[in-house]
């Protein structure tokens, strides 16, 4: 096994089936897991890291479309479903379910090959998820940028429609200045820059022990303002 080789499980109840694959596959430079049920190969995927599922629809017990949609809730391994049924309602199922492709039984190996294929190199090119806003340390309160919430402790400092979003326009790049007219444009402030200043003042109310000698929301004379949390 490579870094870079693609590790695949195959999961078929139809033993001769899952073997061709298996050979067939490993023998075009994948490495192959094969699982002989849903209940398999959740097994097998607690415990391995995949790149992606090639999974038959027609399963007793869980189905795949069942294990395709559970797996959906918190995976985005890629998922072709295998089936001997290719009616259009089938495929529009399947596809409805979350997997990435479909391919109907019998079919020529060369056909899943180059179906895999096409899917990996479409997953290669996909842009990286952007990592989760990191909350913002204020002193002894806590900005989680991802529910809009500040904290104190325990406790949840409430926050006006126009505070919350002066303040998640400025927690998402911390030590960047921003003009007055750019943060009424970005924000939900209606009015001017004025109405912005008047804002700025409630929301210093909120997070500075002393808001006439900001801390971390600063005044940049002439240019706008700009928040300096805690590291």
């Amino acid at each position: 096994m490579t870094e870079d080789q693609p590790h695949i499980l195959v999961v078929d109840d139809d033993t001769r089936l899952r073997e061709l694959l298996r050979k067939y596959l490993a023998g075009n430079g994948f490495l192959v897991s094969t699982a002989k049920d849903a209940a398999d190969a959740r097994a097998k995927l607690g415990g391995l890291s995949f790149d992606l599922l090639v999974l038959d629809i027609m399963m007793p017990g869980e189905t795949g479309l069942e294990l395709t949609e559970a797996l959906r809730k918190d995976r985005d391994m890629p998922i072709l479903l295998l089936t001997a049924r290719g009616e259009p309602d089938d495929r529009i199922a399947g596809l409805e379910a979350g997997a990435d492709d479909y391919l109907a039984k019998p079919f020529n190996p060369r056909e899943l090959l180059l179906r895999i294929n096409s899917i990996l190199r479409r997953q290669a090119s996909r842009p990286p998820e952007p990592a989760p806003p990191q909350p913002v340390r204020l002193g002894p309160m806590i900005y989680f940028p991802d529910r809009d919430e500040l904290r104190a402790g325990e406790e949840v400092i409430r926050l006006t429609t126009a505070e919350a979003s002066l303040l998640r326009i400025l927690a998402a790049a911390p030590g960047t200045t921003f003009s007055r007219e750019e943060l009424t444009e970005r924000s939900k402030v209606a009015g001017n820059a004025r109405t912005i200043d008047v804002q700025v003042t409630r929301l210093r109310r909120k997070i500075e022990a002393d808001p006439r000698e900001p801390r971390y929301l600063h005044t940049v004379r002439g240019e706008g303002y700009v928040l300096r949390p805690d590291p």
